[in-house]
C-alpha cells in the first residue's frame, strides 16, 4: 500500500556546497527538495568578513538552475583576527545568518581555526548584544584526545565555558554525534540547539572499518559507537526543538576519498529526505520528522518557515539512487545507507 507524507518544505542548517565546478554541481541536489541552507564557510580562501560573503552568495545564485527557488544562509568563518563591527554589519544588513567556529585543524579547510578562544571572546559578546546565533564544530584538536572521545571533551573544555563566560549567546551545536552531545541540549533549556546529520543516524564506526576502509563512511566528527547513534535517533525523532537537521553533505570527488589519506565528509544532499523518512518510520515517529526538518530549525534561527511543501511517498520497490554526481572536477559519490529504501520525494 502507497504511504504519502506532505510536510512544509525542509531547510538544511548545516551545507557544504564548495565552489567552482563542485558548486555547479551539487547546488541543485540540495535545491531540489530544501529551501534554505546554512553555507558552510571553509573555502580556500575561508569566507572571513561580510564582502565575501556577499559574493560567494553571488556565486551561489549564479550557479543555481533557471526555475529552481533556493536562499544560501551566509555564514562567517570565524578567526582570531575577526572584526566584531564587521560581523555585526553584516548581520544587521540581512546577509550573515551566523558565524562558525572551528577549532583549528579539526576538519576540512580548518587551518585558519581558533586556537586562543580568547582573541574571539570580542566578537563573542557582540554576537549575544545582537542575538546572533553562534555554529559549533565540537571538537578539540590536541592530538592527546582521542578522536571517538574529542566531541565529549570538547563539550567540557571549551563550549561550556564559552557559554558561562557569554551570557546570552546563542550557540548550535552542529552535526553532534554523541550521547554527552545530546545530553548537554537536553540539559541546557536556553539558548542552545544542535544539529543532526543523516548519515549519523545510519552508520556507526563499525561501518567505516569492519570488513575493510570504507572511504565514502568516512566523516568528521566520526561516527561513533552504536549507543551513540541510538541517542542521536532517539533526539532527532523525540519532537523536542533543539534538535534540527543539519546534513552535513560534503562533497569530495572520489579521488580525494578513494586515496592514502582521505577527506572526511559524506556527501547526503541527493537523498537525505527519503532516508531520514526511513529512519523516521523505522523509529515509529513519521508525525515528528516535520519538525525536525521543516520547523525546529527556522524556530531557532528566528526566521519564517519555508512556503510550500514537499511530499515523501514510500512505494512498493526499492528507489535507485544514482550512485554518483558527475562534476567538472571527478565523480562524487552518493551517500549509500546499505539497504534498500522505499522512500521518495514526489
Amino acid at each position: 500500500m502507497t504511504i504519502s507524507l506532505t510536510i512544509t518544505r525542509p531547510d538544511d542548517w548545516h551545507l557544504h556546497l564548495r565552489d567552482g565546478a563542485m558548486l555547479k554541481a551539487v547546488l541543485p541536489e540540495t535545491a531540489r527538495h530544501f529551501g534554505r541552507a546554512i553555507i558552510m564557510p571553509n573555502l580556500v580562501p575561508p569566507v572571513v568578513t561580510g564582502a565575501q560573503a556577499a559574493a560567494y552568495k553571488d556565486r551561489i545564485l549564479a550557479a543555481l538552475p533557471e526555475g529552481m527557488r533556493f536562499d544560501p544562509l551566509m555564514v562567517l568563518y570565524l578567526t582570531e583576527d575577526t572584526d566584531p563591527a564587521d560581523v555585526a554589519a553584516a548581520h544587521a544588513s540581512g546577509l550573515v545568518t551566523s558565524v562558525k567556529l572551528y577549532p583549528a585543524g579539526a576538519t576540512t579547510n580548518s587551518a585558519s581555526g581558533v586556537q586562543n578562544f580568547d582573541k574571539v571572546r570580542p566578537v563573542l559578546e557582540k554576537m549575544a548584544e545582537i542575538g546572533m546565533p553562534l555554529c559549533v564544530h565540537g571538537e578539540v584538536t590536541n592530538h592527546e584526545v582521542d578522536i571517538f572521545d574529542r566531541e565529549a571533551v570538547f563539550i567540557d573544555r571549551v563550549l561550556d565555558p564559552i557559554r558561562k563566560a557569554t551570557p546570552g549567546l546563542r550557540v548550535v551545536m552542529e552535526h553532534i554525534t554523541t550521547k554527552d552531545g545530546v545530553d548537554y541540549v537536553k540539559s541546557n533549556p536556553k539558548d542552545l540547539g544542535a544539529t543532526i546529520t543523516t548519515h549519523h543516524l545510519i552508520i556507526n564506526r563499525n561501518h567505516i572499518l569492519v570488513g575493510g576502509i570504507k572511504p565514502h563512511y568516512y566523516c568528521l566528527p566520526v561516527a561513533k559507537r552504536e549507543e551513540h547513534r541510538l541517542a542521536l535517533r532517539a533526539a532527532a525523532t523525540s519532537g523536542d526543538a533543539r534538535f534540527f537537521l543539519g546534513t552535513d553533505s560534503a562533497p569530495h570527488v572520489d579521488a580525494a576519498k578513494e586515496s592514502g589519506c582521505g577527506c572526511a565528509g559524506c556527501f547526503t544532499a541527493t537523498n537525505t529526505m527519503a532516508l531520514l523518512a526511513h529512519v523516521f518510520e523505522e523509529e515509529g515517529a513519521l508525525d515528528t520528522l516535520e519538525g525536525f526538518a521543516s520547523k525546529n530549525g527556522p524556530a531557532f534561527y528566528r526566521l519564517p518557515e519555508n512556503d510550500g511543501t514537499i511530499t515523501l511517498t514510500k512505494q512498493e520497490t526499492a528507489v535507485a539512487f544514482p550512485e554518483k554526481i558527475e562534476s567538472g572536477d571527478g565523480p562524487v559519490t552518493v551517500f549509500d545507507p546499505g539497504y534498500p529504501v522505499f522512500w521518495t520525494v514526489t
